[in-house]
């Protein structure tokens, strides 16, 4: 059911996360003129939770959701991409939380790859879209959740080479 993922869990220690079935988000990556890596960021509007912060397009899964399917789509509604696009390459949980009642969450990252820095249009849970070089992610302030995965997110994409894609 469209929708049905809106709502929070809240861990067992009073922690609220987003997504009543997980939630998914999309490192997208694209290759620059000197061959390294860009990675498609959004800047959170300010009245969204951790506003003004940057993170990847996501949000909540529903239940008849795949982690891939809801990054996709999500990318979608967020920044304007579709999914034809784009290259699924790997997929890593994130973060995980058990919920009370014994409710798991998890935030998976799903990892794609384009064949150029593709034109975006953001909705209004983006204040910007940016194409970031991958060193330079860290240095700007960056969604707490995003920023605890960031180093473990670099270490899988350096074990998975930029596809170069004919965008023809």
């Amino acid at each position: 059911m469209r929708g049905d993922g809106d709502g929070w869990v809240v861990s067992d220690s009073g922690a609220r996360f987003w997504g009543r079935h997980g939630a998914a988000g999309l490192l997208l990556r694209a290759p620059r003129p000197d061959g390294s890596a860009a990675v498609l960021l959004q800047h959170r509007a300010p009245w969204s939770h951790q506003g003004g912060t940057w993170a990847l397009p996501g949000g909540a899964r529903d239940s008849h959701e795949t982690a891939e399917q809801a990054a996709v789509r999500e990318a979608n509604e967020e920044a304007g991409l579709s999914g034809t696009q784009l290259t699924v390459r790997t997929t890593v949980v994130t973060a995980e939380v058990v919920g009370s009642g014994g409710t798991q969450w998890t935030y998976t990252t799903v990892i794609a790859d384009a064949p150029e820095p593709l034109d975006t249009i953001p909705n209004r849970e983006s204040s910007e879209l940016r194409w970031v070089a991958e060193d330079q992610v860290a240095e700007l302030p960056l969604h707490p959740g995003f920023a605890a995965s960031w180093q473990r997110l670099r270490e899988v994409t350096a074990t998975i080479p930029l596809l170069v894609i004919d965008p023809q």
